[in-house]
């Protein structure tokens, strides 16, 4: 047992520090590429400028707008990939992801109506955020007995999910009625915000703040996630509050995917083809998964970000065309490898 629990251990640290080496790399190809390539004494030399305050040259300018861009999309995807993995075991559903509740579409009811009000980006942001969490909490007070309750007998929650499955067809109403009356000068930007676009966000620190507290609290409950995830119906057994529980990992999810929402719009399928992949290969272990899919996650999104600049550029795509291009065909061939197993 001991030998075992040992090797499991070294088993984390190692793939842990593989993903977070991954993870770096993926920040360096995106300072590299663009419609301007950079060479790595190039990124040494504008790293060097910016860590002496003055960027006087292109390459500085360059890697400070490219490195801004690249840690904006790493904390956008980790942050999908944790509410992911989160909402997955919250509701024992392989096939949720962090929208399936609608928290996205009150983002996108906040969003959308400060774009059509507004032009000024923080006040966009702080809308989707609001929105977002008037209606995790709304999700919340309607489906309160759903969460606190104990499970049913196959461990999902009916009331929270058919719930949030009406506040989303709602909000999907607001937002179609708000673009169909939105002017042609902003039509644009509206459907790049709910498509997923990472073009104009900036190096914040809340959502870093946000993703640290939900990683801290999610992985010193990983053991108790575990339980919930794969036997629900003994939790309450085994000494643990299903119902506080349960709530708490819901509100954590919501933050997250409130957080991910108002800083890059709706990116589609992070949330659900890495939590699946990284179960995949490392397997059903919270306590390894957790870290892992946020690694993943952040990754991903950086690269697909960084191919969503320069696949066409000098134009640039809405990173969430690239998500879903490269997310439905993994997705149909992890269900394909299933089926096999």
């Amino acid at each position: 047992m001991r030998i075992s629990a040992t090797h499991g251990r070294a088993r984390a640290w190692t793939v842990l520090s593989t993903l977070t080496l991954l993870a770096l790399l993926s920040l360096l190809v995106a300072c590299v590429v663009g419609s301007v390539a950079l060479s790595f004494s190039d990124i040494a030399g504008g790293m060097r400028e910016l860590l002496q305050g003055s960027a006087s040259t292109m390459a500085a300018t360059l890697v400070e707008l490219r490195l801004s861009r690249a840690l904006s999309a790493f904390v956008t995807g980790a942050t999908l990939a944790l509410a992911g993995v989160m909402m997955q075991a919250l509701l024992r559903n392989p096939l949720a992801d962090p929208y399936v509740l609608g928290v996205s579409g009150g983002a996108a009811v906040g969003a959308l109506g400060a774009m059509l009000l507004f032009t000024l980006t923080w006040m966009v942001d702080l809308a989707a955020f609001g929105g977002a969490i008037a209606v995790s909490f709304m999700l919340y007070a309607l489906a309160r007995r759903d969460l606190r309750g104990a499970a049913s007998p196959d461990g999902s929650a009916p009331l929270l999910l058919l719930t949030g499955v009406i506040l989303a067809s709602g909000c999907g109403a607001l937002v179609t009625l708000m673009l169909s009356i939105a002017p042609d000068n902003r039509l644009r930007g509206m459907v790049f915000w709910l498509i997923g676009d990472l073009s104009g966000t900036q190096f914040r620190l809340l959502p870093w703040i946000v993703l640290a507290g939900a990683l801290a609290f999610s992985t010193r409950t990983a053991r108790a996630i575990n339980v919930i995830a794969l036997h629900a119906e003994a939790a309450s057994t085994l000494g643990i509050n299903v119902g506080k529980f349960r709530s708490g990992l819901f509100l954590c999810s919501a933050l997250l995917t409130a957080s991910a929402v108002s800083n890059a719009g709706s990116i589609g399928f992070v949330g659900l083809i890495v939590p699946h992949a990284c179960r995949f290969v490392l397997g059903p272990d919270h306590r390894l998964l957790l870290p892992a899919a946020t690694l993943v996650g952040g990754a991903f999104l950086v690269l697909a970000d960084t191919l969503a600049r320069s696949i066409v550029a000098p134009q640039q795509l809405p990173v969430g065309v690239i998500t879903a291009m490269i997310g439905v065909p993994i997705f149909l061939l992890q269900l394909h490898q299933l089926r096999k197993r």
